[in-house]
């Protein structure tokens, strides 16, 4: 049935969020039993706040979570997705996640709601860096100021750009297809409904139930995503 919608679809957009992610074996930053948000608090070290009054503990915090990403790569799903993109199966990705997998395997329509830590920015300049900057702790740009990965931190928007793409896509979607998020964090939940109320499917392929399930034209649940973009393409 799904594969039968993914080749009907004349607009088909998939949103991932951690799930796709961890994956590849990156760990959930946000997770209960995650080591890093247990240790400290984000909302405060992940801040505006941290970055502009605690330059050490956020640089230290998030030169840890660089590394991290650089320790893992894509998995089949994402190269799955990217071959979809250049055949047309798909026509866009809208992203939670931070690390740059989707662009890594090759997709290049890719809207990241929440930015990248595989670029880093000055606060004061906006000049743009490689995130390798962090890992040899070069933590200053040449005009003085702090650089920073390019995420959304807590106390500051979604980024303008990504957030009107994502919409726009939305809007246009007649499949849209959830690939491990939970649907929990807000604006970008949204979105999923914005593709439905435009007259799209709407599946959810999560290990969890989400909060949108009820809403869902398809359930996919405990499967990994990997396994079941693999299955479709087929």
């Amino acid at each position: 049935m799904l594969k039968q919608w993914l080749y009907e679809a004349k607009y088909t957009v998939v949103f991932t969020g951690a799930g796709m992610s961890t994956e590849s074996g990156l760990p959930d930053f946000r997770s209960a039993n995650q080591g890093l948000w247990n240790k400290q608090n984000p909302a405060k070290i992940a801040s505006t706040d941290a970055l502009n009054n605690n330059v050490e503990a956020f640089t230290t915090f998030y030169r840890e979570r660089v590394l991290g990403v650089k320790s893992y790569k894509p998995h089949k799903g994402h190269y799955i997705l990217a071959d979809w993109e250049k055949a047309g199966t798909i026509q866009s990705i809208i992203t939670q996640n931070v690390d740059g997998f989707h662009q890594q395997a090759g997709s290049n329509r890719v809207a990241e709601l929440h930015g990248t830590l595989q670029r880093l920015h000055c606060q004061s300049c906006q000049k743009e860096y490689s995130s390798e900057e962090y890992v040899h702790k070069d933590y200053f740009c040449k005009c003085g100021g702090i650089l920073r990965p390019s995420i959304v931190l807590f106390g500051e928007t979604l980024p303008a750009q990504a957030f009107q793409a994502a919409l726009s896509e939305s809007e246009k979607a007649d499949l849209f297809m959830v690939l491990g998020s939970s649907l929990s964090v807000t604006p970008a939940n949204q979105f999923p409904l914005i593709a439905k109320e435009g007259g799209a499917r709407l599946v959810i392929i999560n290990h969890e139930p989400t909060a949108l399930d009820a809403y869902a034209d398809m359930l996919i649940h405990n499967r990994q995503i990997g396994d079941v973009l693999t299955e479709l393409d087929q």
